[in-house]
């Protein structure tokens, strides 16, 4: 992707807000062989072009000046509530040197897998994203992950996942993290294999007592009932 940087000559809170007053985003440049440099670009070119998956993990065009370099997003700042971006932070990137990037992970043909088919299962990815080490020409927009071998009560993990050419994970903690998990869905348990149930087991239905029956309508409630069997009988009246 490409976009349109302009050189920034002021700096600080007031020249940067006067400068988001007139439509524009301060941001910097830094990195290899150059000193930081101020710029700014157009707001809403840059509110559209975040947007887009392609310039958050790939290297970018930029110009400025009249010249074209090459370029990563490295951080953004955005307005807390508001639909506006504060500042942006650009690296240079050299050829010769290895990059340090989060790249998206797609998964797909999800549906074709068994656990989807014939086990009544969802898949659950667990990781949207990977941290990855690569020279800038072998770094990919996404790495894609076929979920097509999917069964039920398995999980793929980061070592299952062929990676690009050239290109290397980065992982922190465990050594190779969970990224896809496959869940049953309709209430039911997962039994481990050749677990039986225990001898004299009771189905739940069957164990559960009788519901007792309801009040009526007029006062035959179960309180009323033994209020009418305790009560003695009305002696007749005597005739005068």
């Amino acid at each position: 992707m490409k976009f349109v940087a302009f050189e920034r000559a002021k700096q600080g809170t007031g020249a940067s807000r006067r400068l988001r007053n007139t439509g524009k985003t301060p941001g910097i440049v830094y990195g290899g062989s150059g000193e930081p440099q101020l710029i700014e670009l157009d707001h809403n070119a840059l509110w559209h072009a975040l947007k887009k998956e392609a310039f958050h993990s790939t290297i970018l065009d930029m110009e400025l000046g009249g010249n074209t370099g090459k370029v990563l997003l490295r951080d953004v700042q955005v307005h807390p509530f508001k639909p506006m971006v504060l500042h942006i932070d650009f690296q240079r990137v050299d050829a010769k040197t290895r990059l340090h990037m989060k790249v998206p992970l797609h998964y797909v043909k999800a549906e074709e897998s068994q656990a989807i088919k014939f086990d009544n299962c969802v898949v659950n990815p667990v990781m949207s994203e990977v941290d990855i080490s690569c020279f800038p020409a072998d770094l990919p927009e996404f790495i894609e992950v076929d979920l097509s071998g999917m069964k039920k009560g398995m999980s793929l993990h980061l070592n299952d996942i062929t990676l690009p050419k050239g290109v290397t994970a980065v992982t922190r903690g465990k050594p190779n993290p969970v990224v896809v998990t496959v869940v049953i869905v309709g209430g039911e348990e997962a039994v481990e294999p050749g677990a039986e149930a225990a001898p004299g087991a009771v189905p739940a239905a069957a164990a559960a007592p009788a519901a007792e029956p309801k009040a009526g309508a007029k006062g035959e409630g179960k309180g009323e009932g033994k209020a009418a069997e305790k009560a003695p009988a009305k002696a007749p009246a005597k005739k005068k």
